[in-house]
């Protein structure tokens, strides 16, 4: 695999906006609206990243009605959160939060 494609998914996580929607999509599914309120970004911004991120696989959309449900893709995404949230948990929480950055 090239690693462009590593780039491409991993942009998603290093972009403050992109990450907010991602941490604000952990406790469930979400409207644009209610994402945009959430990570208090501007609506029309927050649909350009989820349409990005829709893209990327990151994100699942369901229609309903005539809104669109973001929520974050179960396979791959909710998966690899638990292991961060694992790893931060064990082995960053009060060594590296101002080391790291």
């Amino acid at each position: 695999m090239k690693r462009k494609s590593y780039d491409n998914f991993f942009i998603n996580f290093a972009t403050r906006s992109k990450f907010d929607i991602i941490m604000a999509l952990r406790d469930g599914p979400l409207s644009v609206g209610e994402i945009a309120e959430k990570v208090g970004d501007e609506q029309s911004a927050v649909s350009h990243n989820l349409t990005k991120m829709a893209r990327c696989h990151i994100l699942d959309v369901k229609r309903e009605g005539k809104q669109r449900i973001y929520s974050l893709n179960k396979d791959t995404v909710i998966p690899m959160l638990r292991i961060v949230e694992k790893h931060v948990k064990h082995c960053c929480v009060g060594r590296c939060d101002n080391e790291c950055r």
